[in-house]
């Protein structure tokens, strides 16, 4: 996933509501979104260099060890609107305890799996609790501060939090793997699980219901299928050939799925995604936009952990600190996007996030067999985490820019959706490119032909920003069309 997860604007004042029981500050309640998001984000990177070790304790193959990261994914961004839309029916607090329950004990599950098949299928359930505590911590905060400057503040440090764990989760991973076991990966969970739950029970109050409302649980669940066989279809291609019925099979029931998603959405009296919302062509630029994040993001960081752990024979530790910086990058530039927005403006900021990203893909594209770590993964990665950072903010404002404020969240949270199965699916084809790629590589030693399969995954990628770049530019001159009299100069504010 991502390393943090976008906010929807708040400038509009709320109405109070009481979220906190008496006499608690409403740090508290701030503190325990907080760690929430934390372990939520944390658990799309901590895993990552115990992959191997995972691989090897468990017989998993290739494919298995990439699904331990997919299934994850898939589950998290399918149920993501779906359990947003609980929050406000059943209210926030039971919706977050319950996806508290439900994290801590897959992860508790998974940390003792004996097989491939048990962990994966943890890791399912470990992405529908952070789908369910994902939106319920951030409207904990929304609601218990109606106050916009205060509720800016707070949503900083939410935001910093979600960012944070992105790097604490590549160190962290490291220890642990190296200190005890992969299992503690998954372990770590559990204690925070815990704690926040009992947290919840002694200081918040029971939220309010909302009324008149619906869930597409129909919706979801097919979206969350097609998703998962669409993946499953691509993972599987190197191994049984795009023509095998098991490829075919699972490509086809995912179109079918997404037909049947698009027919639910259009009958239900409360669609999942309502049509309507994408009417806004910088909606779904932007959604585009923010499921290619994702998949370069997931992709990056799982191709790094295995080359250097299967192929180099780094430690865990090791490669998690390799990687903290690439991931602590990624939280400053998040920040300095913020200042150079006034300046550059959303558009022209999102090409020159995405040309670096571009750039420092395909600076990693050219990762020897023996490399060095300044010139071949510190400076490529710091120049990608950049140009991702960059990325993050504008694509956000284009997404709710002329969105009625009543969809600014459904827009927002539209983005998370997609950049988790950007994810997914952006690993699986990515992954698929580079096991096609090695096993079509001969002459050349085993470490030799994985690295040139790499090599040819990374400039895919290198370009798929590029292009990202591209379709930014023809926002910027359809914006300069739609906005400028005839013979008039388009003022930046504009763009």
């Amino acid at each position: 996933m991502s390393a943090g997860t976008t906010a929807a604007p708040t400038a509009a004042p709320l109405a109070a509501e009481t979220v906190t029981r008496p006499g608690v500050p409403l740090g508290a309640v701030v503190a325990i979104a907080c760690a929430a998001q934390f372990m939520v984000v944390l658990d799309t990177t901590i895993v990552n260099v115990a992959l191997p070790d995972m691989r090897r304790a468990l017989g998993l193959s290739a494919a298995g060890q990439q699904w331990v990261i997919t299934a994850y994914l898939v589950t998290f961004g399918g149920f993501l609107l779906l359990a947003a839309r609980a929050s406000d029916l059943l209210g926030r607090r039971l919706v977050f305890q319950l996806g508290l329950a439900v994290f801590s004990l897959a992860s508790l599950a998974g940390g003792l799996a004996d097989n491939g098949a048990t962990l994966l299928a943890a890791r399912a359930v470990q992405g529908l609790g952070a789908a369910a505590l994902a939106p319920a911590s951030l409207s904990l905060i929304t609601a218990s501060h109606p106050d916009p400057t205060s509720r800016t503040r707070a949503l900083s440090v939410w935001s910093a939090a979600a960012s944070s764990a992105g790097a604490a989760g590549m160190i962290l991973g490291g220890v642990l793997t190296d200190g005890l076991s992969w299992r503690w990966v998954l372990f770590v969970n559990v204690p925070i699980g815990v704690v926040l739950y009992l947290a919840t029970v002694r200081l918040l109050a029971p939220s309010s219901r909302g009324r008149d409302r619906r869930l597409d649980v129909p919706g979801a669940v097919v979206i969350t299928a097609a998703t998962a066989a669409l993946v499953f279809g691509i993972s599987r291609a190197t191994q049984s050939g795009w023509g095998s019925a098991e490829v075919v099979g699972a490509l086809v029931a995912a179109a079918v799925l997404l037909a049947a998603f698009a027919l639910i959405e259009v009958r239900v009296a409360q669609p999942l995604i309502p049509p309507s919302i994408y009417r806004h062509a910088n909606l779904r630029l932007a959604n585009l936009i923010t499921a290619a994040l994702g998949a370069f993001m997931t992709s990056t960081i799982f191709f790094l952990s295995v080359y250097q752990q299967q192929l180099l024979g780094y430690s865990p530790l090791r490669t998690g600190l390799s990687l903290a910086p690439w991931t602590l990058v990624l939280v400053a530039g998040t920040f300095a996007a913020r200042r150079l927005m006034p300046v550059l403006r959303p558009v022209p900021l999102l090409v020159l996030g995405s040309l670096c990203t571009a750039a420092g893909l395909a600076w990693l594209s050219f990762l020897p067999s023996r490399p060095e770590y300044l010139a071949h993964v510190l400076g490529p990665t710091i120049i990608a985490g950049v140009g991702m950072s960059l990325v993050v903010l504008p694509v956000t404002v284009i997404a709710t820019s002329g969105v009625a404020p009543s969809e600014a969240g459904l827009a927002s949270g539209l983005l998370n959706m997609g950049r988790q199965i950007g994810g997914a699916l952006g690993l699986a084809v990515l992954v698929t490119i580079a096991t096609s790629v090695t096993s079509h590589t001969h002459g050349r030693s085993a470490v030799a032909a994985a690295v040139h399969g790499y090599h040819v995954a990374l400039l895919v990628a290198a370009g798929l920003s590029a292009l990202t770049a591209l379709s930014a530019l023809r926002l910027l001159a359809r914006r300069a069309e739609n906005t400028a009299p005839a013979g008039a100069a388009v003022s930046p504010s504009d763009r």
